[in-house]
């Protein structure tokens, strides 16, 4: 009988902490082994293989695990995937269909033992919730005692009760995902969104390679630092830990003229700006001391496999309302900005361990160590890293789904919207790197924090004041940004009243450029969703949704979604809306876009945000060849006809921001 499905989850072991380490390092080592495989065919009884016994996978499961013709389920299956092609057994990632992928495209969250909660799965279909425990016990090494008589490592011998409930656990994850999956299945992923993911999946697995002589000279430079930081406070304060925040705020009020009720960064920036001699010093210093500008570089350090590269930095729909990628590991989404100057000089430096000469040339050692970490990821000698980046995707998307004319004609003249809308704002001329360019990253914070209905307040969260702007003046950028933006607003309404429409009428409703406001329910389950058909066929999925009162007593679209450790209520309204919209089809350009340069031959390494890292051997590299990426990069889009793109580029032997 030829079968169609086979669900699967695995149990295994090793001694990498997968959490800290990453999916790739956790594999990467030799005390790696799969403890247990359980599996079902076409969604029926669940057979557990117990390997620590000898047991071995049937003959027909393993020739189904590279047979294209049978489909391969397990929640989260980049796990089972790794696992299973690094224990031998071969099996191709886009012959796997994920049900954590599945969850989280339709709005649900993370989490085998969440999302069966939040699908109201019954009891006897649920995750046990003793899993945690066991896997502690029997998947990760333990603390050698004279009670255990001094092992490493619990082994099903050590225990045979738990080790009985352990493959029953193992089983009940496989019962778990299939009642997961056909109660997702109505609502199919698309096929060019697991495509995505198998992209993903990929780049994930390729990797990219890391300067080990800048993470290691980033760490000792960061310790010795801190170490002559604390030495330096315990000298001007005589405390055993200035760094103690109790220590330290008596110390203050004791000591000084400030009265600080409580030690955090915000009260040691208002206590710089008028403290002096010693306490000033001492803010300095514990200012200095809270900067975590070594947490990536130990990231890395700790998720490093044997080959020099770090694998597994990105997630593929990790934001689950957009679709968006999540950096993991390292967190590549949120890499600082800033630049140092003479940046080859400072990576010398740090990779000499130098860290006085680091401190005489650029003084903020913390800062410096941080605005190199971009360039910890590298090119393998034989290969130079090329980098595209769309430009103003977001402002783009948004001007075209609105229909403002103005900023159209700005992106088809090959303008900078920033720089336009600074000159909108301040009634000057502004040019980028020329006359009142300090102005355009004031016009790139309006446009970021402005275009989904944002106020002063999103322009304070945006580093307004911090660029210089002064509070009382916010509110008059907001109306002049809105007054030259007449159509975002009038989208803004539109898109407000067409989800209302829906709930209240439940009859679709669309607006221009293929954008369709549904109500569908899942009459079976009782599950009822708002949904958003964009453009690429893609749809966004809001759970649950009903009409309410939202905090400020007005009507608004509720919705459930994960705060936390809780599947709760919140609320939106129509500029929310249109910022997941206009995000999620920037998302889906950036999709295409990684696969057209997969279908090139290109080797995706990662994208942050809109920005893609490609992997090009020297020996291929032409002369124009980052104007070919670039240009695959904006070729036009087939569902967004007229949607003005423009990327720039550059290539360079490190990860840099150009």
């Amino acid at each position: 009988m030829k079968h169609e499905h086979l669900s699967i989850d695995i149990e295994t072991f090793s001694d990498v902490d997968i959490g800290k380490c990453g999916l790739f390092k956790y594999v990467d080592t030799d005390a790696f082994e799969i403890l247990l495989f359980a599996y079902s065919y076409d969604f029926g009884l669940v057979h557990v293989v117990d390997m620590t016994k000898g047991e071995i996978i049937p003959a027909d499961v393993l020739q189904d695990l590279a047979d294209p013709g049978v489909i391969k389920h397990a929640y989260n299956a980049a796990f089972e995937i790794t696992c299973l092609n690094r224990a031998g057994y071969r099996t191709p990632p886009d012959q796997w269909r994920c049900t954590m992928l599945h969850g989280l495209y339709l709005g649900y969250p993370a989490g085998l033992a969440n999302l069966g909660k939040a699908l109201g799965l019954p009891e006897d279909k649920r995750k046990m919730a003793a899993g945690k425990a066991l896997i502690r016990y029997f998947c990760v090494p333990c603390k050698a005692t004279k009670k255990n008589g001094g092992r490493h490592r619990n082994r099903p011998v050590h225990d045979p009760d738990k080790w009985k409930t352990f493959k029953a656990y193992n089983a009940q994850d496989v019962v778990t995902e299939m009642a997961d999956y056909q109660r997702l299945m109505a609502y199919p992923v698309p096929g060019w969104v697991q495509e995505d993911w198998v992209i993903d999946y990929e780049l994930n697995r390729r990797g990219i390679q890391l300067d080990m002589d800048l993470v290691k000279g980033a760490i000792a430079i960061d310790g010795d630092y801190r170490s002559a930081l604390i030495e330096k406070a315990i000298r001007i304060t005589g405390l055993r830990n200035p760094n103690s925040r109790n220590q330290l705020l008596a110390w203050l009020n004791e000591n000084t003229d400030l009265e600080l009720e409580k030690l955090t960064k915000e009260t040691v920036a208002e206590s710089l700006q008028v403290a002096s001699g010693d306490a000033e010093e001492v803010l300095r210093i514990r200012k200095n001391l809270s900067k975590s500008s070594v947490t990536k570089y130990q990231a890395m350090d700790r998720a490093l496999c044997s080959d020099g590269r770090i694998r597994g930095v990105l997630q593929c729909y990790g934001a689950n309302r957009t679709g968006r990628w999540a950096g993991r590991l390292v967190q590549v989404q949120n890499l600082p900005h800033d630049v140092p100057q003479a940046i080859a000089t400072a990576r010398h430096l740090v990779k000499s361990k130098n860290r006085r000469g680091l401190e005489l040339m650029y003084g903020d050692v913390a800062s410096t160590l941080s605005q190199l970490i971009r360039t910890a990821f590298i090119a393998p000698d034989d290969a130079m890293l090329c980098v595209s980046d769309f430009s103003a995707i977001e402002a783009r998307v948004l001007s075209r789904l609105a229909g403002e004319k103005w900023r159209m004609d700005v992106f088809a003249n090959n303008g900078d919207i920033y720089c336009a809308s600074a000159s909108s704002m301040f009634g000057v001329p502004v040019v980028k790197h020329g006359v009142n360019g300090h102005l355009r990253q004031k016009g790139k914070v309006a446009e970021l924090a402005l275009g989904y209905q944002g106020g002063p307040n999103a322009l304070i969260s945006m580093g307004a004041l911090k660029m210089g702007l002064m509070e009382d003046e916010l509110p008059d950028i907001v109306r002049r940004w809105r007054a030259s933006n007449p159509r975002i607003q009038d989208f803004w309404y539109a898109v407000d009243g067409a989800a209302m429409s829906v709930m209240q009428n439940a009859q679709p409703v669309g607006l221009p450029h293929g954008i369709i406001f549904s109500r569908e329910c899942n009459l079976l389950y009782g599950y009822d969703y708002l949904t958003v058909t964009l453009p690429s066929g893609r749809r966004l999925f809001y759970p649950q949704p009903y009409v309410g009162e939202n905090q400020f007593g007005r009507p608004a679209i509720h919705y459930k979604t994960q705060m936390g450790a809780n599947w709760v209520y919140t609320s939106t309204y129509g500029g929310k809306l249109v910022e997941n919209i206009t995000q999620a089809i920037a998302r889906d350009c950036l999709a295409l876009a990684l696969k057209r340069l997969v279908q090139h031959g290109y080797k995706l390494l990662m994208h942050i945000h809109d920005e893609v890292v490609l992997e090009v051997p020297k020996d291929q590299l032409h002369d124009d060849e980052i104007d070919r990426i670039n240009a695959i990069m904006c070729d036009p889009i087939p569902w967004a006809p007229g949607l003005i793109l423009n990327a720039d580029g550059f290539i360079s032997p490190y990860y840099k921001k150009d």
